[in-house]
């Protein structure tokens, strides 16, 4: 079983026993975050609900290992012959997650496509010149 989850505007694919770092959440180590922003939801028997936005009811509960911040990234920027020359560090604060359970309740499966029934539409046309 598996989940799509949304949390600092970007998307994770989980499942259980995950670890993943994301954007800072708020808590401590050791807490329990619950995600509700649950995208897709697919079971293990292959069945995959997608929400539009999210899939009502769905939820993905997380423990928060620590908080951290990511290898410092530079930031370079120059334009050639014109003396300018800007550097610049950042280092994103961080969150690592162990994904606990993915709860799934109240996700529907999506109703089966129902195969187009084909009318023959009447000729006219053709009906028209037999008759003449």
């Amino acid at each position: 079983m598996f989940a799509v989850i949304k949390t600092g505007g970007k998307q994770y694919k989980v499942a259980k026993d995950d670890v993943i770092k994301v954007e800072r959440l708020a808590g401590e180590a050791g807490d329990t975050v619950t995600l509700d922003q649950v995208l897709a939801v697919a079971a293990d028997d292959g069945a995959l609900t997608v929400g539009s936005p999210v899939v009502e009811g769905a939820t993905v509960s997380a423990t928060l290992l620590e908080q951290g911040r990511a290898d410092k990234i530079v930031v370079f920027k120059k334009k050639r012959r014109q003396n300018y020359r800007r550097k610049a560090g950042h280092r994103q604060d961080l969150t690592v997650l162990r994904i606990t359970d993915i709860s799934a309740k109240g996700a529907k499966k999506a109703a089966p496509k129902k195969a187009a029934a084909k009318k023959a539409a009447p000729k006219k046309d053709a009906e028209e010149a037999s008759e003449e």
